[in-house]
């Protein structure tokens, strides 16, 4: 006697079901994949970890060779505009100072020699020259540039943005948090050993 199978019956709604979960599988993944790839991803020289102040790029002075500042990310940083024929000068061995006494800490001064006030004739390699020969400056400084109105470089215009005032003279100080935030701004007359712009850039800095 011939035995005869038969096909397990499937009814309709179960089928329906099936391909409905078929689908919602599908789906799934598909906004899965899409969701990874509109994940944002951090360009070289600019890791994830970077403030937007920083997301910025400058000719470094001496050779002109582009420097992302988003290396300084997770530092105190100090931004400075510069000039070589200003009363104001002597100041860059004060920054040097308190750039050596608290690097290992965590600070860092950024020097910005700009020509608006008229007193940095010079070309970068003169500025470069004269910074580190009289003055022995050894902090990073930057190719010559506007720090003030609509010729600005980038970095200033932020920082004019944020702090609600541009440099008035050379020497203007700017000081940013480890967090990226513009913490303070001071005039000219603040000199780097200044006791109350010291005690600020230590808060910052947090305990040795």
């Amino acid at each position: 006697m011939r035995t005869t199978f038969r096909r397990p019956c499937v009814s309709p709604l179960f089928a329906v079901l099936a391909a409905f979960a078929a689908a919602a599988g599908l789906l799934s993944g598909a906004i899965a994949g899409a969701q990874a790839a509109a994940e944002p991803v951090a360009a070289a020289g600019d890791p994830a970890g970077c403030p937007p102040i920083l997301q910025h790029t400058f000719p470094r002075l001496q050779d002109e060779k582009p420097q992302a500042l988003c290396q300084y990310a997770g530092k105190v940083v100090l931004v400075v505009n510069t000039a070589s024929f200003c009363g104001f000068t002597p100041q860059y061995k004060g920054l040097e100072a308190l750039d050596s006494k608290y690097r290992e800490r965590g600070l860092v001064v950024l020097g910005f020699p700009s020509n608006d006030f008229a007193q940095e004739t010079g070309t970068n390699k003169e500025i470069a020259d004269f910074c580190e020969s009289t003055f022995g400056v050894k902090f990073p400084m930057f190719a010559k540039s506007s720090v003030r109105g609509a010729d600005a470089n980038a970095l200033f215009k932020e920082l004019a943005r944020i702090s609600g005032t541009t440099p008035k003279w050379n020497f203007y100080k700017y000081l940013i948090s480890r967090e990226g935030k513009v913490v303070e701004s001071y005039s000219s007359m603040t000199s780097p050993d200044d006791r109350a712009f010291v005690r600020e850039v230590e808060k910052q800095l947090g305990r040795p």
